[in-house]
């Protein structure tokens, strides 16, 4: 079974349901060690931007939930997301951005890494990405929408630890999906092995962002 989908989320308010036609989505937090990482972390008060040229991936699992994290003045705050999740994916022509606002004498200073641009792409081993809003041209391939998102088995599981999600909320879950023209905001990346090559990182000051 195939479906395709072109569409964004745009939240005003967090709700556990989702709409089915969410697509999924990756994305690079940082160039990450190879080796276990924590279930869940508090968010920074900046979310960050990242496109790519294609993604495909293996056992694909969605579901919705809170992301605890800070403003940047430090008061405690959550973000409403989708976790997107994958046990494999390969990522072509990688672009993250991150813009920290009102640096003294420096003003805004933008952060843009890029990675996979030649023949060998970005590679990731269970793949989790918060997202708060999303682009793109997606095929799935043996998708189940409104599974409880305990039982999404196709992908590597809840992220469990303290992350707060309703285990029986809605989730949808493929064998594998192909995403094409990835554009996309985020809160978090996490990730049990993320090779990057030909990871390339740049400063400057202003607003340089990957769309």
């Amino acid at each position: 079974m195939q479906s395709q989908v072109r569409g964004g989320t745009r939240w005003k308010r967090f709700a556990v349901v989702m709409v089915p036609s969410v697509a999924a989505t990756a994305a690079i937090g940082v160039a990450l060690a190879q080796g276990a990482l924590a279930a869940s972390f508090s968010v920074s008060g900046q979310s960050f931007k990242v496109t790519t040229k294609q993604l495909d991936g293996t056992g694909f699992s969605q579901y919705g939930a809170l992301d605890e994290g800070y403003t940047l003045d430090g008061k405690k705050t959550v973000h409403p997301v989708a976790v997107s999740a994958f046990k494999s994916a390969t990522i072509k022509s990688l672009c993250q951005s991150v813009v920290t606002p009102n640096i003294p004498v420096l003003g805004n200073v933008s952060l843009i890494l890029r990675a996979g641009d030649g023949d060998t792409p970005v590679k990731a081993q269970n793949l989790y990405i918060d997202v708060a809003q999303l682009e793109a041209d997606a095929t799935f391939r043996g998708i189940d929408i409104g599974v409880a998102a305990k039982d999404a088995s196709k992908g590597p599981g809840m992220k469990g630890g303290s992350e707060q999600s309703n285990p029986f909320g809605f989730a949808q879950q493929a064998d594998s999906v192909t995403l094409k023209d990835v554009k996309q905001t985020a809160w978090a990346t996490t990730a049990g092995t993320f090779k990057l090559s030909g990871l390339k990182m740049s400063l400057s000051t202003g607003v340089k962002e990957c769309y």
